[in-house]
């Protein structure tokens, strides 16, 4: 079963480029050296009804797809991004199988997580990082990646879509259905998605699936947090006519 990740950052960002440019040695060790990262979140989906090494397969597949997609210029950790690709791979495959649950000590650690946020968001006088809510709790980044996850509706879920007062349409409602379907899946977003700059679509990413704050988005991106603001709130606007017409 999985080991510890023994390779530091630039290591991990130089075997990142070779292997994105085919290099299938670079490939290699960059998943061996993060099956650890497969072997924690299989961990969290116990009792879901399917062997360990099933669900461990499912994410080594999330993983060699973190691989693939991960851009090493936007200055984020590989691991946390990994982490939700892995994540997010298990969850298509327990929904499609009709076996999704959230473990118990998830959803505690999902409970805890929102109440530091909130603490946090009142201390600080800001939106919380993902790392400072890490650092408060004593658990590291990728636990709290997980526990957004599974929690129900964060803050930053519940900003309307569409609509006003009690008709309006929020990130929430996009999310949840009967089956988990992800937003994406529901209401023709995908395509409205597809049509934003590529820039706005990656904001939206980061801000409404990775649970980012926009400093933590305009640090990855090389931009200012008033340009992430401003691109949010136009890919938002864009969203939002698509859902009106």
């Amino acid at each position: 079963m999985p080991g510890k990740d023994l390779l530091d950052q630039k290591t991990t960002r130089a075997l990142l480029l070779r292997a994105q440019e085919g290099d299938p040695q670079a490939r290699e060790l960059l998943v061996r050296a993060n099956l650890g990262l497969v072997g924690k979140v299989v961990r969290r989906f116990a009792g879901q009804g399917r062997e360990g090494e099933d669900l461990f397969q499912i994410g080594c597949i999330g993983l060699l797809k973190a691989i693939d997609r991960f851009d090493p210029q936007r200055g984020t950790c590989f691991s946390t991004y990994a982490v939700a690709t892995i994540l997010g791979e298990i969850r298509r495959f327990l929904r499609d199988d009709g076996m999704l649950k959230v473990s118990r000590s998830l959803k505690e650690t999902s409970r805890r997580v929102i109440r530091t946020r909130a603490s946090l968001k009142m201390a600080l006088g800001r939106e919380p990082s993902v790392a400072e809510i890490a650092e408060s709790l004593g658990i590291a980044v990728e636990e709290v990646v997980m526990a957004l996850e599974a929690g129900k509706a964060p803050a930053f879920l519940q900003e309307p879509l569409a609509g006003e007062g009690e008709e309006a349409l929020c990130w929430e409602d996009c999310l949840s259905s009967e089956k988990e379907e992800s937003w994406l899946e529901t209401l023709s977003l995908r395509e409205s998605l597809r049509r934003l700059p590529a820039r706005e679509r990656e904001i939206i990413w980061w801000r409404f699936f990775a649970g980012y704050t926009q400093e933590e988005v305009a640090k990855q991106l090389g931009i200012s947090q008033a340009q992430v603001s401003r691109l949010e709130r136009n890919a938002l606007q864009k969203l939002r006519e698509e859902l009106e017409a």
